[in-house]
């Protein structure tokens, strides 16, 4: 069994995607805690720092990478019916995940990535591209963003809400994939969201990341689904 990576403090992970160098440069200061996923590892080291653990079929990480790693950190899985990205995420218990090389360039690895958002809903995890961020909206969510700042919500299945703050509130709307969306609000004041049960994404503006971070992580998680 692979060991799970478990923390109280928040957990920097990183893939192979895509990826704004100098963000993950200055993430890379910030966490005390790293954790690839895969190819992942190889942007870590090359920027000077050994994660804490790597997990992933590694195909996608060079052999010799593979030992310049610490002992213990290569958590090899070698099952092909889940993404790098969900074999990290599931072996990560940690009050905020932040996750950088998931989002840009290839539009099917983003799908996928978000859909694991909503898979594990009971890991609260952002995701951070060049332009936007991601994650699944929790059952109960306070924001205090400046007024005007885009706020998108798409559903991945029907889930219905409520709202403060918004310029289009969203009682009474049934929200899915193939229905009702959320794209393009924007805040009138403070922001204020609950959920009836896990499946809204939350895609706002790299520019207010730091905010949302430290506001997410003081809130309420869905609890584990049964598998």
């Amino acid at each position: 069994m692979n060991q799970i990576v478990h923390t109280p403090n928040p957990v920097l992970l990183v893939g192979g995607g895509a990826c704004n160098p100098a963000q993950l440069a200055l993430a890379l200061t910030q966490y005390s805690i790293v954790v690839a996923a895969d190819g992942g590892a190889a942007r870590v080291m090359a920027a000077g720092h050994m994660p804490e653990a790597v997990y992933g079929d590694m195909d996608s990480l060079a052999p010799e990478l593979q030992a310049d790693l610490a002992p213990g950190v290569l958590r090899h899985i070698a099952e092909q019916d889940s993404t790098d990205f969900d074999k990290a995420l599931r072996h990560i218990e940690s009050p905020l995940i932040v996750g950088f090389g998931f989002l840009g360039a290839r539009l099917d690895h983003q799908l996928a990535a978000m859909t694991v958002l909503v898979r594990r809903a009971d890991r609260r995890c952002v995701l951070l591209g060049d332009d936007d961020i991601v994650f699944l909206a929790p059952p109960q969510l306070s924001l205090d963003l400046p007024v005007g700042t885009r706020f998108s919500l798409f559903p991945f299945r029907q889930v219905t809400g409520r709202s403060a703050g918004l310029r289009w509130p969203i009682e009474g709307l049934a929200f899915g994939p193939d229905t009702q969306i959320g794209t393009s609000n924007e805040t009138i004041g403070p922001v204020e969201l609950a959920f009836d049960q896990p499946g809204m994404l939350v895609i706002l503006s790299i520019e207010v990341a730091d905010q949302v971070l430290m506001q997410l992580a003081a809130a309420r998680g869905w609890p584990r689904a049964r598998e």
